[in-house]
């Protein structure tokens, strides 16, 4: 683990010199921004930070992508893959250090979504339990969909292929997955639902630390 930390911070200093990042950042900010004034506080809704969370699952299906693309395919495109792997650091370490880079700015990205907390909390009294094991949710299904990106950044040296592998994969666990469980007979409604991520994501959303999810 002590070549994990320095590769961490490799990794998250290139996110931050990457313009993609500010760009994600960016869109992310305004489209909960916008979802939280217009859906989520508004006079008689519930106290509930649920809906914001619901909707984040779907955007974050095309925004981790785009923060993943680069972590593997650069290094293959550069070449710089190969001072990489002659360096004194197994594999698993330079995955785990990208790994947990990316998984750091997403972390910061959604720290953001904290002043909308505060400000329903102004005006409300939400109950902080359940928002607790959301945003451990959030930190949950992010860390699942950076994984989803680096294997789709490690199968291609061209970035704006790997964002689209890592979106084509995560549509299917978060949106296609939940509708075929409608046409769907008994047993392959039972599989469908246990890899829709949605669905597990939903228990957190509620209060629920479940395991299984």
């Amino acid at each position: 683990m002590r070549n994990v930390a320095p590769l961490t911070q490799r990794e998250l200093a290139a996110s931050f010199l990457s313009p993609i990042a500010y760009v994600v950042g960016c869109v992310f900010l305004l489209f909960t921004g916008y979802y939280f004034v217009t859906q989520v506080l508004v006079p008689g809704n519930e106290a509930s930070m649920r809906p914001l969370f619901a909707a984040m699952t779907g955007i974050l299906v095309f925004a981790v992508p785009l923060l993943t693309m680069r972590a593997v395919a650069e290094e293959f495109s550069t070449g710089t893959i190969e001072t990489l792997m002659t360096a004194p650091v197994t594999d698993a370490e330079v995955i785990l250090g990208k790994f947990f880079g990316v998984l750091a700015l997403y972390a910061a990205m959604l720290a953001t979504t904290i002043p909308h907390l505060i400000m329903m909390m102004a005006y409300s009294k939400p109950q902080l339990g359940v928002v607790l094991f959301s945003y451990v949710g959030m930190l949950l299904i992010g860390a699942l969909y950076i994984s989803v990106g680096l294997f789709a950044s490690c199968c291609t040296r061209h970035q704006l292929l790997a964002a689209v592998i890592g979106m084509g994969i995560l549509s299917i666990f978060t949106f296609l997955v939940d509708y075929f469980a409608d046409f769907a007979g008994p047993r392959v409604r039972g599989v469908l639902m246990y890899v829709n991520v949605p669905a597990h994501f939903d228990e957190f959303t509620k209060g629920i630390l479940d395991t299984k999810s």
